[in-house]
């Protein structure tokens, strides 16, 4: 059940965001092995954002904050995704900041869950 948030700046336009959605939520089935059917996808643009890099205000940049599970994928799997991830950035928004992030936060199952059940929950299959 991860839960991706994109941040944009500037807006690219509803047709890309709505392709790097499901860019992404196919990258965390084939690289993270996550259930697409269960992975949430939030994609920003706020209008009146500022973002500086080097206190220097950012022509075209990203930051991408996925959830997972804590211990659901390897070290190697994690560096994949993320490589992978910069690369569909870069591809989708030429021009892209050398500073654009993404970053993998692992939730404790017993942390967070989906349809009032915690994650830990339902390993043990518990309701």
């Amino acid at each position: 059940m991860p839960f991706l948030r994109l941040t944009l700046q500037p807006d690219p336009g509803s047709e890309v965001c709505s392709r790097l959605a499901s860019q992404l939520t196919q990258l965390m089935a084939t690289k993270l092995g996550k259930k697409a059917e269960l992975t949430s996808v939030l994609v920003e643009a706020p209008a009146s954002a500022l973002w500086t890099i080097g206190s220097a205000g950012s022509a075209k940049t990203a930051m991408l904050e996925v959830s997972i599970t804590e211990g659901t994928n390897n070290a190697v799997e994690k560096s994949d995704f993320i490589a992978a991830a910069h690369r569909l950035l870069c591809d989708e928004l030429p021009g892209l900041e050398p500073i654009a992030y993404v970053i993998l936060k692992e939730v404790p199952a017993e942390n967070w869950g989906y349809d009032g059940q915690t994650q830990a929950a339902r390993r043990i299959g518990k309701t």
